[in-house]
């Protein structure tokens, strides 16, 4: 893959719903400026967190290298939990992708069923990413397009009509940024603002697949710096863009979940086909979703394969390089996270999505805190950092925020009566991650296998 496509997999794995659908959730409890306040502190986690996987990825670029680095630098038990923890997480998000995908084709087929439609898509995902690398790389390229071209098309025309030049319905001014200030700049107190940053981060979760892709791109030390910036700056400016645009022209009190606040703004510019537009791009960014959970899920598999953690097979490839057995059993296990949802939502799909919910979270920590343990490797064996491919600006003060940030989330989920059972679930599961790996090491010495590969970067 190339730079382009390195840039538009990070962004596809971005731009969803969480910005297309719930970020009216996030207006209506955080007020207009608490909502932006909120995302700009998003965006400076995912920045922090990005230029330590920056250097980490040029350094040693291998697909699904979030554990690969935390297997090295803080242990392999840890390595083993942040890649089952990270390959659930896309496995229940392509379980409600494909759901997704279905429902929102009965808005121009009524009459027909969503499982024929999710089908479908399951089908159309597979081949995109079992034919070749490339050939997911380019689908992802134009699958983020369409939702940046959307986005960026919203930011102009909700600024022209803030500032007057289209006529917004009900009103016979330009509306300007009163919306901010009308009922104080926190109209429900500070708190909401920090309790919302909760729902921000997941926003942005999926920038980290840079790291994944890294190792299938043709120069990494060109590409992945290069994807890194634009990524971000790109985020920083298509969700606050996006996100001020909606403050300025939807009242705080009518912003929430029942329908896209993109939806909300196009309607009251009069639009016509405003829904219709809205629903083809959110199905494109499902797909988009989908299409790079499988893709990130085939990879943790082959790179557990490589290491002897589970059956060697998995990792076997096909001529173009494409890890066959790894995406196979990756869509099987988002088809049983399918299955779960139908089945028994309130039980195992339940302890599924409360289990994969932090696990963005606790990859970030990962990389951040590897990002410090590499920087100290290196000045142990006296190795100087001029010598790296991409040196992360700001250390160390880059991965220090970073930690202190997704620590503060994690006390928030804690914090939140809400969301408390998350973590509740999570804890548990993690133990048991750690407990299998442990006991199949001892089991493994005990009958002399072979111990798993070492890794060295390359300078």
């Amino acid at each position: 893959m190339e730079s382009r496509h390195l840039t538009m997999i990070s962004l596809g794995g971005v731009i969803g719903t969480g910005l297309f659908v719930s970020s009216g959730h996030t207006i209506h409890d955080a007020g207009p400026f608490g909502a932006v306040l909120a995302y700009i502190i998003g965006s400076v986690l995912v920045y922090c967190v990005m230029l330590s996987l920056g250097e980490l990825s040029v350094a040693m670029p291998y697909a699904g290298s979030f554990h690969l680095y935390a297997r090295r630098f803080i242990g392999p038990g840890t390595g083993f939990t942040i890649a089952i923890l990270y390959w659930l997480n896309w496995a229940v998000a392509l379980a409600s992708e494909f759901t997704a995908a279905g429902l929102l084709m009965q808005r121009w087929f009524p009459h027909s069923s969503a499982w024929v439609w999710s089908a479908a898509f399951i089908v159309l995902v597979f081949l995109l990413n079992i034919l070749s690398v490339r050939l997911y790389g380019e689908a992802e390229f134009w699958f983020a397009s369409i939702k940046v071209l959307a986005i960026v098309a919203f930011i102009v025309i909700g600024v022209l009509a803030i500032v007057g030049v289209l006529p917004i319905s009900g009103r016979s001014s330009a509306p300007g940024l009163s919306n901010f200030w009308n009922d104080g700049w926190f109209p429900n107190g500070v708190v909401p603002v920090f309790s919302t940053l909760l729902t921000v981060v997941f926003a942005f979760s999926g920038t980290e697949v840079i790291g994944v892709a890294a190792g299938e791109t043709k120069d990494p030390g060109r590409a992945v710096p290069k994807a890194v910036h634009t990524t971000v700056l790109r985020l920083a400016i298509f969700f606050i863009g996006s996100i001020a645009v909606m403050a300025a022209l939807i009242p705080w009190q009518q912003s929430g979940v029942d329908t896209s606040p993109f939806v909300l703004v196009f309607q009251s510019i009069g639009m016509p086909f405003a829904g219709d537009i809205m629903n083809a791009v959110v199905l494109t960014a499902v797909l988009s979703a989908a299409n790079s959970g499988l893709y990130v899920c085939s990879r943790m598999v082959w790179s557990l394969a490589k290491e002897n953690m589970i059956p060697p097979v998995l990792a076997k490839t096909n001529f173009r390089g494409v890890p066959v057995f790894a995406v196979l059993i990756s869509l099987a296990g988002g088809l049983l996270a399918l299955l779960s949802s139908v089945y028994a939502a309130d039980t195992v799909y339940l302890a599924l999505v409360a289990v994969s919910g932090l696990a963005t979270l606790l990859v970030w920590i990962s990389v951040a805190v590897c990002h410090i343990l590499f920087r100290r490797q290196l000045a142990r064996e006296g190795k100087s950092t001029d010598s790296l491919g991409y040196k992360a600006p700001g250390y160390p003060i880059v991965p220090i925020v970073a930690i202190v940030l997704c620590v503060f989330s994690l006390v928030l989920v804690a914090w939140d009566p809400t969301q408390r059972s998350t973590l509740l679930m999570m804890l548990p599961f993690v133990a048991l991650c750690y407990g299998f790996f442990y006991a199949r090491q001892a089991w493994r010495r005990k009958h002399g296998s072979c111990a798993t590969p070492s890794l060295d970067f390359e300078e």
